[in-house]
C-alpha cells in the first residue's frame, strides 16, 4: 500500500504566488523562494509549481523560479505553465524539476504528452485536468486557467493522458478551488475507476478529514492542497502551514502516512512570507 502524499501547490502569479477562488479573484501570498523553504523545513512529500500566466501570456514557465526553488529545497517537485514543446520540458527538468506539468497542451496535443514520455519517461509528465461541475451535474474540462472550455468530460480526458503516457494525473474540480469546502470526491472516483495510473486530487483541501475523505473513499493516492496551506483562520491570513503526521495518522490508517522523522532534516532555517 502506497503512503498518502499531501502536495502543495503553488500559484505562480505576475506579482508572486497567487491564490484565489474558483480560479479568479487571486490575491498576493508571497515569495516562492520563501514558500518553497518553508514547505522544505516541513519536510513536504512533493511540490507543484505552477506558471499560471505564462499559458495567457503565451510563453513558457519562469525557469528562474524553477531554479531558486531546486537551489532552496530537497523535496521532489514538478513544475509547469505555458508547456507547449520538447524544449520547454528540457529547460524545466535541466532547471531542476523532476516532473513536468501539462495542462492546456496536454488536452489540445496529446500527442505531445507521447512525446515527452518517450523522450524523458513516463514517471515525468504530470497531466493536469481542470473540471468545472455544471448546474446540470455535468463535468467538463476546461484549459487556460480554467477560461477555456474544452468540450470534454474529464474521464475522457483522463484515458486520452494515460494512452499517450502520462505517469499521474492531477485532478482539479474548479467549483471547489479556495472553498475548503471539501474536495469533489465523486469527480475523483471517477476518473480513479477509468484509469489505472495514480490520481491526485486537487481543489477543496480545508482540512485533513477532507484529505482521508478523498483518499479513502475517492481512491486518490495523493492530495494536493493551496488554500489550506497558505491561509489560516476565517480572514484567510497567509500563513504557511503543513499537516503533522499526528494529524495525518488521526484520520488515516498508519500505514497510509509517511513518517518524516525518517527523512533527514533540511539544512536550514524556515523563512517567513
Amino acid at each position: 500500500m502506497h503512503k498518502t502524499r499531501v502536495i502543495p501547490v503553488l500559484l505562480l502569479g505576475a506579482r508572486g504566488l497567487e491564490k484565489g477562488v474558483g480560479f479568479r479573484d487571486r490575491v498576493y501570498v508571497g515569495c516562492p523562494r520563501n514558500a518553497a523553504r518553508v514547505f522544505n523545513a516541513h519536510r513536504v512529500d512533493e511540490l507543484v509549481l505552477v506558471d499560471i500566466v505564462a499559458t495567457p501570456n503565451c510563453r513558457p514557465t519562469r525557469v528562474d523560479y524553477v531554479q531558486e526553488i531546486a537551489r532552496e529545497t530537497t523535496m521532489p517537485f514538478a513544475a509547469g505553465g505555458g508547456v507547449r514543446s520538447l524544449d520547454d520540458m528540457r529547460r524545466l527538468l535541466e532547471a531542476g524539476a523532476d516532473r513536468v506539468v501539462l495542462n492546456t497542451a496536454a488536452v489540445e496535443n496529446p500527442c505531445l504528452i507521447e512525446s515527452g514520455a518517450s523522450r524523458f519517461g513516463s514517471q515525468c509528465m504530470l497531466v493536469s485536468i481542470d473540471a468545472l461541475r455544471h448546474p446540470d451535474g455535468r463535468y467538463e474540462v476546461f484549459t487556460a486557467c480554467g477560461t477555456r472550455p474544452a468540450g470534454i468530460d474529464p474521464v475522457e480526458a483522463a484515458r486520452i493522458a494515460e494512452a499517450a503516457g502520462a505517469g499521474e494525473l492531477l485532478v482539479t474540480a474548479i467549483h471547489r478551488d479556495g472553498t475548503m469546502s471539501g474536495y469533489d470526491v465523486d469527480l475523483v472516483r471517477r476518473v480513479v475507476d477509468a484509469v489505472n495510473i495514480p490520481v491526485i486530487a486537487g481543489g477543496g483541501a480545508g482540512s485533513v478529514e477532507h484529505i482521508a475523505e478523498v483518499v479513502l473513499r475517492g481512491g486518490a493516492a495523493a492530495a494536493a492542497c493551496g488554500a489550506f496551506v497558505v491561509f489560516y483562520g476565517k480572514r484567510r491570513t497567509v500563513l504557511i502551514t503543513y499537516p503533522s503526521v499526528r494529524d495525518l495518522r488521526a484520520v488515516l490508517p498508519e500505514e497510509r502516512v509517511r513518517n518524516r522523522d525518517l527523512v533527514p532534516p533540511p539544512d536550514m532555517t524556515a523563512a517567513r512570507l
